[in-house]
């Protein structure tokens, strides 16, 4: 009878405070004061309230989410400073680790660790399939520099668990870093993500490029998964007009609200053109849509990955933070960059394997967007689709029939990788001593014996079979000594220097080079929309 009673008195004092509250919240505001006080055993009542929170995140979209106060701190960190890690970013879907990006020139890029591997044990404890917290996946993972960590990885088309040995280094946060003169009078710059200092390390290498005469710049967002939305904005606004719409954000408890350029901009005239690829997301697909709508300059690539919702911040009391959806974005013309999602959460992240099977990575004419989704850029009136990504103004197709299928399998097991390791080690200080600068490299060095026998000792280590024989072999040497340079380019000079060599038969990079001379952006633009 007392504990109806204390029941009925904890009820009426909740509705004393909460009679504005919707009825679905003082459903679970009374649950949690039921468990509490009634049920059999002690309760973990913060544990199930943060099973609660992320089960209701669940429902709703794939960008809603939760974390808890070491999560929040270490999320923070990578945004603000640098720390001692392997390397990665992740999301944890369905109780699994999946790498969403690799740091680069990190232990995990440079042990052939990639985008869309599991890792499912750190030092031989498992940490799929057990419902581990993502603070304790974090703090498994980081350390201090120096130190070991082994993962074990589970890849798409690997038949086997692939182990990694990795030694934890300081991951830098540096989001613009490379920025190199192409030749006297074009220049290029790379931002692999949005941070807090972007807009100032890229306006510290654009007035460099600008004193040593740039006119025109490439702007690579290939590869960026986004961050903040103020970065983008600042960076835009070294481009278009005063007070151009840059993006605005729209949802149903959120009114519409503007995002426009801000004045002084350093690059308003010269040529433009911004690299995306499928992997170019939020930040980057307001930057390169904004670009666009403006025929400011041309997007060249292909379609951008289509992450459109806004997040909105509520930091709890604990510390910990819940990121919710609240509204959408939209470019200047009205184009509304999220793609379409449903509560299959697996479904969506393997939407650019979906890509790759239905062929939209190799040809343009597999991609159709409904009239509907049709909108205009806002100088030119050129038609332009919204409902899932950036569509570059020049698409490039990713060219599959380079690689052969032994190349291929070398590359998935990460062999070609842990064999130029192998030969950077033993070789350093000669191919240090031995080229006065990179020019000088690209220009002389040749992979020699020594390091295919590497590749064909790792190869058979790895189990993989030449089933083409040495013919198929053969074939397979011109990408893969050109992969070797790329890798000793970027372990021994600087990412800037590793830029220049690797975009050289970067074809999204040859193809923005083609255009960028081009004195009539807007002509050119217009002359393409023809085709």
């Amino acid at each position: 009878m007392k504990k109806i009673l204390f029941l009925f008195i904890t009820l009426l004092s909740v509705s004393s405070y909460a009679q504005e509250m919707p009825e679905h919240v003082l459903k679970l505001l009374y649950t949690g004061n039921i468990i509490s006080r009634f049920y059999v055993d002690d309760a973990d009542n913060n544990k199930i309230t943060e099973v609660g929170i992320k089960a209701m995140l669940k429902e709703l979209d794939p960008h809603s989410t939760y974390t808890d106060p070491k999560e929040t701190k270490s999320l923070m960190e990578q945004m603000q400073g640098s720390f001692g890690g392997i390397g990665i970013q992740f999301n944890i879907i369905a109780d699994t680790l999946y790498v969403i990006q690799t740091t680069q020139n990190g232990p995990s890029e440079r042990a052939g660790i990639l985008a869309g591997d599991k890792i499912i044990a750190v030092n031989d404890t498992a940490i799929a399939g057990v419902k581990m917290e993502r603070a304790d996946i974090m703090t498994r993972l980081r350390g201090a520099k120096g130190t070991n960590v082994k993962v074990d990885i589970v890849r798409r088309g690997i038949d086997r668990i692939l182990t990694f040995d990795l030694v934890r280094d300081d991951i830098s946060t540096e989001t613009v870093d490379a920025a190199y003169m192409i030749d006297k009078k074009n220049g290029y710059i790379r931002i692999t993500s949005f941070g807090a200092k972007t807009h100032q390390e890229f306006t510290t290498k654009l007035d460099s490029l600008k004193r040593r005469g740039m006119k025109n710049l490439i702007l690579d967002l290939q590869g960026n998964g986004g961050g903040y939305l103020t970065a983008a904005v600042d960076i835009v606004s070294e481009f278009i007009d005063t007070e151009s719409l840059v993006v605005y954000t729209e949802g149903k408890n959120n009114p519409r609200s503007e995002y426009h350029s801000k004045p002084n901009g350093k690059f308003r005239k010269g040529n433009l053109v911004v690299l995306v690829d499928e992997t170019s997301a939020s930040a980057s697909e307001i930057l390169s849509g904004a670009i666009q709508d403006w025929d400011r300059g041309i997007v060249v690539g292909r379609r951008t990955f289509g992450k459109g919702l806004v997040q909105r911040p509520f930091q709890l009391p604990d510390g910990s933070l819940i990121r919710l959806t609240v509204a959408r974005y939209y470019t200047p013309s009205g184009r509304c960059i999220q793609k379409p999602y449903d509560n299959d959460s697996v479904k969506y992240e393997d939407d650019l394997m979906h890509r790759y099977n239905s062929g939209e990575m190799t040809t343009a004419d597999s991609i159709h967007f409904p009239d509907s989704l049709k909108t205009y850029t806002k100088r030119l009136n050129r038609p332009v689709y919204g409902g899932g990504g950036i569509m570059p103004d020049y698409f490039v197709p990713v060219d599959t029939l380079k690689y052969t299928k032994y190349h291929r399998a070398l590359a998935a097991k990460g062999s070609i990788i842990q064999a130029s390791l192998r030969y950077l080690d033993d070789n350093r200080e000669n191919l240090m001593s031995s080229y006065k600068d990179i020019e000088d490299f690209d220009l002389n060095f040749e992979v020699d014996e020594t390091y295919m026998n590497l590749l064909r000792e790792q190869g058979v280590k790895d189990s993989v079979k030449i089933e083409g024989g040495e013919e198929e072999f053969q074939r397979s040497l011109p990408e893969i000594k050109k992969q070797l340079k790329h890798l000793i380019a970027r372990d021994i000079w600087n990412m800037s220097e590793f830029m220049m060599i690797y975009n050289r038969t970067n074809d999204v990079f040859i193809k923005a080079y083609e255009l960028i001379n081009n004195r009539d952006q807007e002509l050119l633009m217009m002359k393409e929309e023809k085709k």
